[in-house]
């Protein structure tokens, strides 16, 4: 039965920040600041959760995210999803444009349900990923030219990594396949196989070769944390980047399928703990790190 909701409001799941696998603007972030990323995190569950809804046909899920962007840049009637975001923008000065672009990754989400090749999955990480880094380090000041680049790798890998824990649930609630095409197709793998009570051996090679690429990733975005001046977002991101690096590798060995590859409470605790005092001990020669940010910059034309 196809439902027809009348607001993103009706369509929302209870989900919210303290539900994700990773923090949400935890305590680490200055109070000035948490409110504007919390905002920024409720518009986009909505969205989301339009997305994910189960009996919104597609083009009424496209209906209702269209909304919620017209409400947030003022094109049309307010909505209570998108007020305290458009305040929180209209106070600081920041354009909706990340806020946008996440809104684009959903109606995708609402039209599209399989991923060509590496490539086609990162291009739909660059939608529905890397405006949240950027929204964040936007928020606190930083400069784009420096940390984008770094930013975009984490966030890009930190959704792989969603999509490769959810990839079971992704496929049985919504007949949605991140894992792309190419890969599945290289290892004789069905995407009916994302249904089974275990992945087969062929299926954990995917995994493993997506979880070892999204290694990489992390790899690249391992700087991050020494490039942001604000200390404490710099420890929440040092934070966010050692979880995701350990659940990678949970992933190289782990079936998601069938094993549980998130950690509990204390060793999610003891493995950010670890990525902050690792950033602690660095923070007294970021200069050295700044400096050869600069130099890898000047070498590329100056892009980030």
């Amino acid at each position: 039965m196809t439902a027809t909701l009348d607001s993103a409001t009706a369509a929302r799941s209870g989900k919210g920040h303290k539900d994700e696998n990773f923090p949400v603007a935890s305590h680490l972030i200055h109070p000035k600041n948490r409110g504007a990323i919390l905002a920024f995190y409720d518009f986009v569950r909505a969205g989301d959760d339009v997305a994910d809804h189960a009996e919104l046909s597609p083009e009424r899920k496209i209906a209702l995210l269209d909304a919620l962007a017209d409400a947030l840049t003022g094109k049309g009637p307010s909505d209570p999803e998108a007020e305290p975001l458009k305040r929180e923008l209209a106070v600081r000065g920041l354009p909706a444009t990340h806020a946008l672009e996440l809104l684009d990754a959903f109606r995708l989400d609402a039209r599209k349900n399989r991923y060509e090749d590496w490539n086609d999955l990162i291009g739909y990480c660059r939608l529905s990923a890397m405006p949240v880094g950027r929204f964040v380090l936007d928020v606190h000041g930083e400069d784009p030219a420096v940390v984008w680049g770094p930013s975009d790798a984490i966030c890009a890998a930190l959704q792989i990594i969603n999509h490769l824990q959810d990839c079971g649930k992704d496929y049985r609630r919504n007949d949605r396949v991140y894992l792309p095409g190419e890969i599945l197709d290289r290892y004789g793998v069905s995407v009916e196989s994302l249904a089974a009570d275990e992945a087969s051996p062929a299926l954990r090679a995917v995994i493993r070769e997506l979880a070892e690429r999204t290694l990489t990733l992390l790899d690249e975005g391992a700087v991050l944390p020494d490039l942001i001046d604000d200390l404490r977002l710099s420890l929440e991101i040092a934070a966010i980047h050692r979880l995701a690096v350990v659940l990678c590798r949970g992933l190289v060995e782990r079936d998601p399928l069938s094993q549980k590859v998130h950690h509990g409470k204390a060793a999610f605790a003891l493995t950010a703990f670890a990525g902050i005092t690792a950033t602690l001990a660095r923070r007294p020669f970021r200069g050295r790190t700044l400096r050869a940010q600069a130099i890898r910059m000047q070498s590329q034309g100056g892009r980030p």
